[in-house]
């Protein structure tokens, strides 16, 4: 009787571990994806229980003297010299249901606004992020795909 209650919760133990490292469903939207219209990349990590993302890559770094691009549209004017690159953009998503991110915001630098977001996985590699005001009838939906980045041989 012993080894039996013994083996059970070496069992449970390892089950535990195992699905600890496991990742989750809700960490599928981890990596590097490139917005729809090709001019940024942004990185999805995971921080504590929630995602946010951050552009790490700009088709057009610089403005017209060469210096890198600054949030010039924020709306905070002490905002307005922050770099682009490494803004963090996707703020404070919680995953809600099998493949939909909730709960977030999304900052369109071109326009200095934050949105309501919304994200939904149609696939492995593709993203619909949808930034609303009010209710989500009310938005826009951009597809975003994953970059696979190349690993060294």
């Amino acid at each position: 009787m012993k080894s039996a209650v013994l083996f059970i919760a070496t069992m449970v133990l390892a089950g535990s571990l195992a699905h600890a490292q496991t990742p989750t469903a809700a960490d599928a939207i981890v990596g590097i994806w490139e917005t729809g219209s090709g001019k940024a990349r942004v990185k999805i990590d995971k921080v504590a229980d929630k995602y946010f993302g951050r552009i790490v890559w700009l088709r057009e770094p610089n403005n017209e003297e060469g210096k890198p691009k600054v949030d010039k549209n924020n709306p905070d004017e002490k905002l307005r010299t922050m770099p682009l690159l490494g803004y963090r953009m996707l703020k404070d998503f919680v995953y809600t249901e099998e493949k939909t991110w909730e709960n977030g915001t999304i900052y369109d630098p071109e326009n200095g606004s934050t949105y309501s977001c919304e994200i939904k996985m149609t696939d492995e590699n593709t993203l619909d992020v949808r930034g609303f005001i009010g209710v989500s009838l009310f938005g826009r939906t951009d597809v975003w795909k994953r970059i696979q980045l190349k690993k060294k041989a």
